[in-house]
């Protein structure tokens, strides 16, 4: 895309409202909305905004900031074509008055850390699957968790009262230039999932802020409210975001395979393996950003609670799909859709790059159910826990140099305040389990 490419669709499709969009310190997307008229301006990165008033970002002292926008990500919405006169978006990063990227904006650290990576040889490829609930909203117009239907894993209409939403948010996405590969409804009920392809690591983030968006949008049209939060249900299974990784050399080829290595992986695989074991405590605070994140971190409901790798099974943090040659991959289960995609694509690249910067090892496989595994097959085997909670999932962050090189020391500083706020809001607030149990007995 250029300046010129977009103008002429501005002017084909008769777009006289433009969005520009970035995403705060949380992930959080945020925009700015203009008029025709300034479409030039704003093309040229010369629209100013207070970033004192964006969250993470800086003091009122310091609040002058500029939206440089990326072209590639400029796309027509489809959904607010109104009387033909259309609206459209376009990603933009955050730069200081004197023209440099701001520290503190996650799309810029994100482009830091893939430029690092770039200097050792590797791309990264990357594919996330968003799951989903969709909810029913009362008689007020409010938010309630009662779903929409009582399907499972799989199922078809008319049990899955939600495939008709579904199909309107693939149109929609299709629209917007995605590939869709997939979608159907998932294990729970009122939950769903649509997968589209792998991309480079910054498309991947900005596709994967834009589908929470879209999603949400379209689920709204028909009643329904849309939410990524990890477990917004007990005793079902909970919303993550696997995320699917690789690297690839600069001529092309997938760094991950190698046919004649074990499991058909190169050596730089396993290291990357490696790194993902070492540093996973650590990033997992990142990757898995809220209270909530960690009541779906537990055993039973297919969701990683224990740092392990296997080739096939889906009790461990990391799975080897089957797929090789250019597919080859690692998958991370345990990120969730709370998280900032930006942040948390740095964090799990960085902490593979760490694995081939120090030539580690991973312990053997896991192929074995862990959730059936005692606590000292479980310690011979070298499998560890996952943080408990985000408590425990921040005091690590804040152990970990990786991850204060990673965020830089804007964002970690911003980011470990804004989380141990909400921990510290969730520790002393009273919740309806607390008085169920305790109130009529004591």
């Amino acid at each position: 895309m250029t300046k010129k490419d977009i103008l002429k669709i501005v002017e084909e499709e008769n777009v006289n409202f433009f969005r520009l969009q970035f995403a705060d310190v949380l992930g959080n997307m945020k925009n700015i909305a203009i008029p025709r008229s300034q479409i030039e301006k704003a093309l040229d990165g010369q629209m100013m905004f207070d970033g004192s008033s964006i969250n993470g970002f800086v003091d009122i002292d310091e609040s002058d900031m500029y939206l440089k926008p990326d072209y590639d990500t400029f796309t027509v919405l489809p959904w607010r074509n109104k009387d033909g006169v259309a609206a459209a978006r376009i990603i933009c990063d955050i730069h200081l008055p004197d023209g440099s990227p701001f520290a503190g904006c996650p799309r810029n650290n994100l482009k830091r850390v893939l430029a690092e990576a770039k200097k050792m040889g590797y791309t990264m490829n990357v594919g996330t699957e968003c799951e989903f609930f969709l909810f029913n909203k009362d008689d007020f117009g409010d938010s309630t968790t009662d779903t929409n239907d009582t399907a499972g894993y799989f199922s078809v209409d008319p049990e899955d009262h939600g495939i008709d939403c579904r199909r309107e948010i693939i149109e929609t996405l299709e629209k917007m230039n995605y590939e869709i590969e997939a979608s159907h409804h998932e294990v729970a009920e009122g939950q769903h999932e649509i997968n589209f392809k792998y991309s480079d690591a910054l498309t991947a983030a900005d596709n994967t802020i834009t589908f929470k968006w879209v999603v949400k949008t379209i689920a709204a049209k028909y009643g329904l409210h849309a939410t990524f939060m990890p477990k917004p249900v007990f005793g079902i299974n909970g919303t993550g975001m696997h995320t699917n990784q690789s690297l690839f050399n600069l001529d092309g080829s997938n760094a991950f395979y190698d046919k004649k290595g074990p499991l058909e992986l190169s050596k730089t695989a396993y290291q990357y393996i490696a790194g993902v074991y070492k540093n996973a405590r650590a990033f997992v605070a990142v990757t898995n950003p809220t209270v909530n994140s960690y009541k779906r971190l537990v055993p039973g409901y297919e969701a990683p609670c224990y740092v392990a790798w296997s080739a096939s099974n889906r009790s461990a943090l990391m799975r080897i799909p089957a797929s090789r040659g250019m597919g080859t991959r690692v998958e991370v289960r345990c990120p969730d859709p709370t998280c900032n995609p930006y942040l948390a694509m740095a964090m799990m690249l960085n902490a593979g790059l760490d694995g081939i910067k120090n030539n580690l090892t991973p312990p053997p496989s896991t192929d074995a159910n862990i959730f059936a595994m005692t606590e000292g097959q479980m310690r011979r085997a070298k499998i560890k826990s996952l943080p408990g909670n985000l408590r425990e999932a921040l005091d690590e962050l804040k152990k970990s140099k990786l991850a204060r090189e990673t965020m830089g020391e804007h964002i970690f500083d911003k980011y470990i305040a804004n989380k141990e706020k909400e921990w510290d809001n969730f520790r002393i607030a009273v919740t309806d389990w607390e008085i169920e149990n305790y109130l009529d007995l004591y």
